[in-house]
């Protein structure tokens, strides 16, 4: 967890952990309008998994920026198809990030009844520390 995040309830001591990293590249599309002294950004991210989950994904975000420095929003939903724990499936995700003048809170969990094939009934939440450029992914679920 980054400074400022905050511990999540759903989150418990028994539930499988996957960790590892992914690859990140980004396309920028024109906002659907924009804000008097706001930012606001809309972009396609394409992702890829390696670790204890291997898979590919697709993100659609939105964000907004303020006028305050530090201070920003972003939503996002995010479609991932691969192999958690050799476990095979698709599931989505849902993202809300939120900087309160540098200080950050991100939650980012699995869609409920979203997943398919072997992940069916998966629920979980993912954590995602950048360090030196590079995206680390600690995934903790619940699989019946």
């Amino acid at each position: 967890m980054r400074k400022g995040d905050q511990p999540d309830p759903a989150i418990t001591a028994s539930m499988p952990i996957a960790k590892g990293t992914f690859t990140v590249t980004a396309t920028r599309h024109p906002a659907t309008e924009a804000f008097a002294e706001m930012t606001v950004g809309r972009v396609k991210f394409v992702k890829e998994f390696v670790g204890d989950f291997v898979a590919n994904s697709v993100v659609e975000m939105l964000s907004i920026g303020t006028g305050v420095d530090g201070s920003a929003v972003y939503v996002a939903i995010e479609r991932l198809t691969g192999t958690l724990h050799g476990k095979q499936g698709s599931f989505a995700m849902h993202h809300t990030g939120i900087m309160h003048r540098g200080v950050p809170n991100l939650s980012v969990r699995v869609v409920p009844d979203s997943a398919n094939g072997e992940l069916k009934g998966l629920a979980g939440v993912l954590q995602i520390e950048i360090t030196g450029g590079q995206h680390f992914c600690t995934f903790e679920y619940d699989l019946p």
